[in-house]
Parts: structure tokens; C-alpha cells; sequence
């Protein structure tokens, strides 16, 4: 676990190894918030990994997908420059717990501090992207509440 950002890795929760890794042309210029999957990813859509960098628990917990410095595959034609981050749960339905919110917010602040996060970095919901309800409304009303 990172002890400055509370963030598990991926052998803490279980995850299986990437089939393949291509590295981030870091720093992130863009952050992209989805809602929430490894086996999913990996066995239904033949991704490598999970698709996601990092993914947000409701209780606040981060866990570590394909970290920092490893591209996403989560938004077609920006995983090459951006992080992809999961909230875990249905946000047409609910809001985003606060802990949910601190987590990222203390996540993104961490990844500008060790430059791995463009300083002036763009948040983006799935949905301005793609033609996708993603992250749901409830979390993309908050998005600006995140940086």
C-alpha cells in the first residue's frame, strides 16, 4: 500500500498479471472518470489488463489498476494521454460519497506533486469522450468538485 495516498496495488486485491504493459508518455495530460472490472476487461474484451488506472471505493479506498505510468485502456483515442479512474457504483442512481471524492481529490494532487500529473491536467467524464452515459450524472455533476 502507498502510504501517502492510502492507494492498495494490484497484488493486494487480487489482481491478475497484465498480459502486456505499454508505458505512459507521462506526465498524464488528462484525467478521464468512469464508473466501474478486471476479469470483465480481460477475458470479455481481450484487453491486456484492467482497462482502468486506478479505481475509487465508496469508503474512500484506492486501488491500484494499471498505476501511474502504464497507458489505460478506457477511452478510445485518449488512453495514450490521460489516466482512467473508476468510482465503484451506479451514479445515475446515487452521488459519489464523500470519501469517494476526498480519495480522488488526494490521488490527483499526489500525481501532480511526484509529476506524474500535468500540473494544469483536464478532468473529463467518459461521457464527453464517447457517446456513453459514463460516469452517470450523479458523479458528473461533481466533477468539478474533484480537482
Amino acid at each position: 500500500m502507498d502510504l501517502d495516498t492510502g492507494t492498495y496495488e494490484p497484488g493486494f486485491w487480487g489482481a491478475v498479471p497484465p498480459k502486456k504493459v505499454d508505458t505512459l508518455k507521462g506526465p498524464a495530460q488528462k484525467v478521464v472518470i468512469h464508473l466501474s472490472i478486471q476479469r470483465s476487461h480481460m477475458t470479455e474484451r481481450n484487453f491486456d489488463d484492467i482497462g482502468y488506472n486506478f479505481l475509487i471505493g465508496a469508503d474512500g479506498t484506492v486501488y491500484e489498476g494499471r498505476g501511474w505510468d502504464v497507458s489505460g485502456a478506457h477511452a478510445k483515442g485518449n488512453n495514450h494521454d490521460s489516466l482512467g479512474v473508476a468510482f465503484m457504483g451506479n451514479f445515475n442512481i446515487d452521488a459519489p460519497s464523500m470519501e469517494a471524492v476526498s480519495a480522488v481529490k488526494l490521488l490527483l494532487q499526489s500525481g501532480v506533486s511526484q509529476g506524474l500529473l500535468h500540473p494544469d491536467f483536464v478532468l473529463k467524464g467518459h461521457r464527453d469522450l464517447d457517446q456513453t452515459e459514463c460516469p452517470g450524472e450523479k458523479l458528473y455533476v461533481t466533477l468539478s468538485k474533484l480537482k
